[in-house]
């Protein structure tokens, strides 16, 4: 049996935003490895194996992965939102290159990512230029986050803020607020999008001058929009022009 390896986007929580490429895979699979809350996504049923482990074994799950499929088992990585961003795609690829010659049936399956679902919610804060930024400083120095910040908000992009707020780093998104408070003023449009597209969901966009620390955590994405990002009614949109 010749084995491969699918790296599959779920999405950001609602069943219908699974992909039909990534639900085929699911299907075909005889292994799901990933994040336990991602692999408890997966419907067990007969010849499926479910494979849950923590979240700071990323290259760990990559190895186990890539050993089954070698085996000849069908095998899943899932991730959620879009495997490509923040997610284990790039720690797959991580793991590969320490195995020169390993040439495995590897497969990217995209899924639609939580900036993406957040913003289809709130209208459209990210229609023009935008970037994505991390707040967790387990991967990268938090001073590095904090000049990514600086230059992003001096570029004037509007910004998708992953990870913002945890138990173990409470006091990190503190700073993040006042570094863009002092960067883009206190009027500046931000969103808080939690769980979307799951029945937790909830949604709010407020100035910069009144955003809190404890209004984000871990299932948060922050949406901080440029200087021409405005409302109309309860939408939040970014003018497709460069100029305010």
């Amino acid at each position: 049996m010749t084995g491969w390896l699918a790296v599959a986007g779920l999405g950001p929580g609602d069943a219908a935003l699974v992909t039909p490429e990534v639900e085929a895979a699911l299907a075909q699979a005889t292994d799901i490895v990933g994040y336990a809350p991602y692999v408890a996504r997966v419907p067990p049923r007969p010849g499926l194996t479910l494979h849950p482990s923590d979240n700071r074994v990323e290259l760990d799950r990559a190895a186990l992965a890539l050993d089954m499929a070698a085996r000849g088992a069908r095998v899943v990585i899932v991730s959620s939102g879009d495997p490509g961003v923040f997610a284990m795609a790039s720690a797959l690829f991580e793991t590969l290159k320490t195995r020169p010659g390993h040439d495995p049936d590897i497969r990217i399956l995209p899924g639609i990512t939580a900036m993406l679902a957040a913003a289809a919610r709130l209208g459209a804060p990210l229609g023009h230029d935008f970037c994505a930024i991390n707040l967790s400083d387990n991967l990268k120095p938090w001073d590095l986050v904090e000049r990514r910040l600086r230059l992003a908000a001096q570029a004037d992009f509007a910004m998708a803020l992953y990870n913002p707020r945890s138990r173990a780093r409470p006091q990190q998104f503190a700073r993040a607020l006042e570094i863009l408070r002092d960067e883009c003023g206190e009027k500046r449009l931000i969103c808080f999008a939690r769980a979307v597209t799951t029945p937790e969901e909830s949604l709010s966009t407020l100035p910069l001058s009144e955003a809190r620390p404890e209004m984000a955590d871990m299932r948060t994405v922050v949406i901080l929009g440029n200087s021409a990002t405005c409302r109309v009614g309860r939408w939040v949109y970014t003018p497709r022009s460069a100029l305010p």
